[in-house]
């Protein structure tokens, strides 16, 4: 199941409150219910059980090179930040 719309559109980093992109199960390797990106910081927030986990503690730091190609699929898939800067 996606997340739902309305908590998307508020939905920031909390380290550095920026906007996030979410990608579904199956998509973020090492991530079964699907990951928020943070391209700024290049964190991964996981999602369990339909709930994002926010906590910067367990959260994931990509390389640059893995999150550029997070961000190529998600402009060819139409994917767009939680909110616009």
């Amino acid at each position: 199941m996606a997340l739902d719309p309305r908590l998307l559109e508020i939905l920031a980093c909390p380290d550095d409150k920026g906007p996030l992109y979410y990608f579904e199960s199956g998509v973020v390797p090492q991530s079964t219910d699907g990951a928020l990106l943070c391209p700024a910081c290049r964190r991964r927030y996981d999602v369990r059980d339909d709930i994002p986990v926010m906590l910067i503690d367990e959260a994931t730091v990509l390389s640059q090179a893995e999150v550029d190609t997070l961000l190529e699929r998600a402009r060819a898939e139409g994917i767009a930040p939680t909110f616009a800067p």
